[in-house]
């Protein structure tokens, strides 16, 4: 190739490589949108946590979470701020290594967004209990959950408040009688 058709490819490849990990386009998109383009920062911020979520990527949490970061309904024994949310991926993790999130809707009004996200995979690892650690024999896991954030004008979350069907989720994990 000439060295005119060259450059511009290189120039190209070298953007890629400088990219973030997880560009706006491999983010989890919406199945239902309201409010706001899936662009929109506060949207955006959504999408990063839900792929924090499915990935256990630290970094998009890093990404995704102001510096002040506050769970307002932080379970108990959860450190607050960016290491609550570390420390619970890493543990649901390693219960369920091929998580899956889906963002089944997403309502943005303002600087909040709302999410009904549903959680999927497999138990194949372990999970701790007050009983001990209990390992998986391959039940599939299938729950939702919501989330309502406040997100600042950096665009990254502030305030987290969910709740999450615990009830369903003890119950495939084999923790509590069907």
């Amino acid at each position: 190739m000439p060295a005119p058709v060259l450059a511009p490819a290189i120039l190209a490849l070298s953007l890629l490589a400088a990219a973030p990990a997880q560009s706006a386009t491999h983010l989890p998109m919406p199945a239902h949108l309201s409010g706001a383009a899936a662009t929109d920062k506060v949207a955006l911020a959504a999408r990063r946590y839900a792929a924090f979520w499915q990935s256990g990527d630290p970094a998009l949490a890093r990404q995704a979470l102001a510096d002040d970061f506050t769970d307002r309904s932080l379970p108990a024994g959860r450190a607050q701020g960016l290491a609550g949310p570390l420390q619970a991926s890493q543990v649901f993790h390693a219960a369920v290594p091929d998580l899956q999130v889906a963002i089944e809707d997403m309502l943005v009004a303002g600087d909040r967004v709302t999410l009904r996200l549903h959680f999927t995979g497999r138990f194949t690892g372990v999970f701790p209990t007050p009983q001990g650690p209990l390992q998986g024999q391959g039940q599939a896991i299938d729950f939702y959950a919501f989330d309502l954030y406040r997100v600042n004008a950096q665009g990254r979350i502030s305030d987290n408040w969910h709740l999450e069907d615990n009830l369903t989720l003890l119950r495939q994990l084999g923790v509590l009688a069907p």
